[in-house]
């Protein structure tokens, strides 16, 4: 397991686990993080401290300190 940020541009994994409070991880739920789901991690920038990921489709960008809650595990390349 690995924070989402820590993820090479460009590569898929499997969603394992949101760490936080319980609205915090309600409202990515909402957003479509369950455990298993398939996200890829697009881009981050370290300037404003954003993650802009892919989620069934759908393009999200979370705060960095976000980001860093969410445990992934790597598809094999």
């Amino acid at each position: 397991m690995t924070p989402l940020p820590c993820l090479p541009r460009g590569r898929f994994a499997r969603l394992v686990q949101v760490d936080g409070d319980r609205g915090f991880r309600r409202r990515l739920m909402e957003m479509g993080l369950l455990p298993g789901t398939k996200v890829r991690l697009l881009r981050y920038s370290d300037v404003h401290d954003l993650v802009e990921i892919v989620v069934r489709g759908c393009h999200l960008t979370l705060r960095g300190a976000e980001a860093e809650r969410i445990m992934v595990e790597p598809e094999a390349a």
